[in-house]
């Protein structure tokens, strides 16, 4: 287990192996929408693009697929290992043109590289203090005529239908810990205002995302975000080591014996403003 203590002390979902192959599986899992909102403010060859907040850099990815060799995409974390290693991947697929820099971006230090003609965050406000400003320095980094883009979880959308008894203990524990880390579980819902309170305006665009699949394939996902979870929600008192683990067993065993149940992931909440200014 590969465990990164000193980096993003906040990030409630803990840093292991488990959790960085967690981050790539969910990325993938929500390409076709983090590639509609890229399409959607015109992301083209040989732009310079900034993922914020990279993790496994998926989506730096898609960026470098639409910018070509021509373009550059630069991707930054606190987590400097996820972030190096995403490189290191982008680069033996032929992306060349990828780079990554540690930075902390609730800090004031300027982004370095900048400026970008689109800066891209997914799930980055979730896990900070203060989005408002965290916007404005991303704000910041966008060159006139330029896109800032966002996506962020509202994540009470999460269900299983007909409805299954493990998971009114997931929300308990699950958005609990969230909730009680100073995380907003209706982060997406409110891009809108946040755009707003940061000083950008009202959005130019947004876009909703979900995807209702069978619980059987859901649940990996619902049962990782609560293994992540579970070292917050027993520091919260939500429950214990013990209790968890109970959990996860009754989860998997509810789930064998859940017919044709339905899971429907958390809504993923896109919104865009093109900065004045360039071309137009």
């Amino acid at each position: 287990m590969t465990t990164t203590e000193t980096a993003g002390a906040g990030y409630v979902l803990g840093r292991t192996d488990e959790e960085y192959q967690r981050l790539r599986a969910q990325a993938m899992t929500w390409e076709a929408v983090t590639s509609r909102v890229l399409d959607a403010v015109g992301l083209s060859p040989g732009a310079r693009c900034l993922d914020a907040g990279c993790g496994p850099g998926e989506t730096m990815r898609l960026m470098a697929q639409r910018v070509g060799p021509a373009g550059r995409v630069r991707g930054v974390d606190v987590d400097a290992w996820i972030g190096e290693q995403a490189v290191a991947r982008l680069h033996a697929a032929g992306h060349g043109h990828c780079s990554f820099v540690a930075h902390d971006l609730t800090s004031e230090e300027a982004i370095p590289g900048g400026p970008f003609d689109v800066v891209y965050a997914r799930l980055l406000l979730l896990h900070v203090d203060d989005p408002v400003a965290v916007l404005r320095h991303l704000w910041a980094a966008v060159a006139p005529g330029g896109h800032l883009v966002v996506q962020e979880y509202h994540m009470t959308a999460t269900d299983v239908q007909p409805s299954l008894p493990a998971m009114k203990e997931w929300d308990r524990v699950a958005l609990g810990a969230f909730t009680l880390a100073g995380r907003d579980i209706r982060m997406g819902s409110r891009l809108p205002r946040l755009f707003q309170d940061a000083g950008l305006g009202a959005p130019d665009g947004t876009d909703v995302g979900g995807r209702l699949e069978p619980l059987s394939a859901a649940a990996p996902m619902i049962a990782a975000v609560y293994r992540s979870l579970l070292p917050a929600a027993v520091s919260f008192g939500l429950t214990s080591a013990e209790g968890g683990q109970q959990w996860l067993a009754d989860f998997e065993q509810e789930v064998r014996e859940g017919g044709e149940r339905t899971g429907l992931w958390p809504l993923l909440i896109g919104a865009w403003k093109r900065k004045p200014g360039g071309p137009a």
